[in-house]
């Protein structure tokens, strides 16, 4: 199992667990936004991510997402989700806010040049869902980060239409290769791949662009105090 990936997530276990309530109790007061967002307006260069899908998809596969870490075995306190059937949810770690997974980064370089060029982009994971895996209903922490995701290997169901459907506040998502959706994980969502292949897609976390300065002051000292747990416990993250 990749040391990197471990030792990344570990570390920001602690801070996760602790601040995820008060957070949202935060956040909640300040911010009201719906749960599908407008990527055009809200994440211009998502459209560099979707122009180099297939570069990207090449490079997962090559990196073998299926020997990758499962969640859980990364982050303890997303057990519950992760964990909730046998079927494998796991994870390439490339970046963790702001703080890049060399190991990982080595394996897929259009993906890093992109994170290079795109600032607001705090993390990028790889995310490798077996067949017939189901993440159960769950939220993220707080809205501050928005939560972008592209389709790397969608596989199809029997009626020719997507078979791994994202539910977001009660309503069903599908989205082929190459497609994407920008959205506030604050939701109550869930994810089904109702299919007998595996599905890889691309998850991005990008900083929700023009908050209140208060908003702005906590979320940067959130991914600050992240990023310094990190770099205490080690100067590498590598695979």
């Amino acid at each position: 199992m990749p040391g990197g990936n471990r030792l990344c997530w570990r570390v920001m276990t602690r801070p996760y667990d602790n601040a995820k309530a008060a957070l949202k109790r935060f956040y909640a007061k300040r911010v009201d936004a719906p749960p599908i967002l407008d990527a055009g307006s809200k994440f211009p260069n998502h459209v560099k991510f979707v122009a180099a899908w297939r570069q990207i998809r090449d490079e997962a596969i090559a990196a073998r997402i299926e020997t990758m870490p499962r969640f859980h075995e990364l982050m303890k306190a997303q057990t519950r989700i992760s964990a909730a059937d046998a079927k494998d949810w796991r994870m390439m770690l490339v970046k963790a806010y702001g703080i890049e997974v060399k190991a990982n980064a080595e394996k897929m370089p259009t993906l890093t040049r992109l994170l290079d060029d795109c600032p607001e982009v705090s993390s990028a994971t790889v995310s490798f869902l077996a067949p017939g895996k189901h993440i159960p209903p769950h939220t993220g922490p707080f809205p501050g980060i928005m939560r972008f995701h592209l389709g790397l290997s969608m596989p199809m169901g029997k009626d020719g239409r997507p078979a791994t459907v994202m539910t977001i506040d009660g309503k069903p998502y599908r989205f082929g290769d190459g497609g994407c959706l920008l959205w506030d994980d604050t939701y109550m969502h869930e994810v089904l791949n109702a299919s007998d292949q595996p599905r890889i897609a691309l998850l991005l976390d990008v900083w929700r662009p023009q908050m209140p300065p208060s908003l702005e002051f906590v979320s940067r000292a959130i991914a600050g105090s992240v990023r310094l747990a990190m770099r205490v416990k080690g100067p590498s993250y590598g695979g």
